[in-house]
Order: structure tokens, then C-alpha cells, then sequence
């Protein structure tokens, strides 16, 4: 069976993105942090802007998951997440939480718009999307879940949305 097609490094740095930054909030896992770079690699996702003490590459842990992502996406430190979302919100980025509040939208109902930019925050594996960042999102979105279980892990979220978001202007 023939080989997928794949963007060389050079093939992937002028491709046109998709207008999306993550922000990862605080996450507590390597693992997780090296997942998110691989699934924004597959879908080539603009950026990852890592805050507080999320960890950063270069790190084996990330690399693992990772799987060379974190040479192909890039990336920002932030010490403090709100001055990421200023960043993003001065740069005419949508800041859209990824959490569960009264307000939010189901991912399914929730579109990107073309020609729109968009940061998706993604909170701490346990505590979510700080209160602080959930003030200055334009708009929040979940992840319908029937189970007993309200929450995935944050990769998996991330690529569920991601996906999503894909697929819907594809």
C-alpha cells in the first residue's frame, strides 16, 4: 500500500493555515502539551501559545507524543495567560474558551467563520479555563458528553474542536 503524502518541513511552513491559535492554560502534563502540537501539526493550526506553567519544548516527555511537531508548529511562552489574550485580541483574534459555563455554545452549533481568526483556550487538566481568561472570551464552547463523566482530557478535546473546525471549512 502507497505512503500518504506528506508536506516536507519547508512544504509545511508556507502552507496556508488554519487562522486558529491554541492557548493552553497551565497544563499539567508533557504528554499532553507534546499531543496538542502533533494534532495542530495535522491540521495545520497557526500556533500554540503555551501559558503559565504549562511546560515547553524542548523536552523528551513533549517530543514523545509530539513526534517532531514542536519543529513544524509554532510556538510562544506566556509567564501569564492574560497577556496572551491581549496579544491575540489586539491581533483581531476571536478568543473562544473551550469550557463547560452557562453560556456556551455546543461544539456542533459552533462555526468558523471565513476569514476569521480564532484563539481556543484550553484550561488545566483539573481546574479548566481560569475565571480571569473565561472574562475576556468572546464566546464560549463544549463538547456534548452523555456519560457520567463531564470532561476528556484536554488533548482529546483539542482535537475534537480542532476537527470540528476543519472539517467545517473544508
Amino acid at each position: 500500500m502507497d505512503e500518504l503524502p506528506r508536506k516536507n518541513r519547508a512544504e509545511f511552513q508556507q502552507a496556508e493555515k488554519l487562522p486558529v491559535i491554541l492557548l493552553l492554560e497551565n497544563i499539567r502534563s508533557m504528554h499532553n502539551v507534546g499531543s496538542v502540537f502533533r494534532t495542530a501539526d495535522a491540521f495545520l493550526t497557526e500556533a500554540i501559545y503555551l501559558c503559565g506553567y504549562s511546560p515547553c519544548p524542548p523536552h523528551r516527555d513533549i517530543h514523545k507524543t509530539a513526534l517532531g511537531a514542536t519543529e513544524t508548529v509554532e510556538w510562544k511562552y506566556f509567564e501569564r495567560s492574560l497577556n496572551a489574550v491581549k496579544e491575540l485580541k489586539t491581533a483581531g483574534y476571536r478568543i473562544v474558551g473551550v469550557e463547560q459555563v452557562a453560556e456556551s455554545t455546543a461544539l456542533h452549533q459552533f462555526k468558523l467563520v471565513n476569514g476569521e481568526k480564532m484563539a481556543l483556550v484550553f484550561g488545566n487538566e483539573v481546574e479548566g479555563v481560569s475565571e480571569e481568561v473565561l472574562a475576556c472570551c468572546d464566546a464560549c464552547i463544549e463538547i456534548p458528553q452523555s456519560g457520567m463523566k463531564h470532561s476528556l482530557n484536554v488533548s482529546v478535546a483539542a482535537g475534537l474542536v480542532l476537527w470540528e473546525l476543519f472539517r467545517s471549512i473544508v
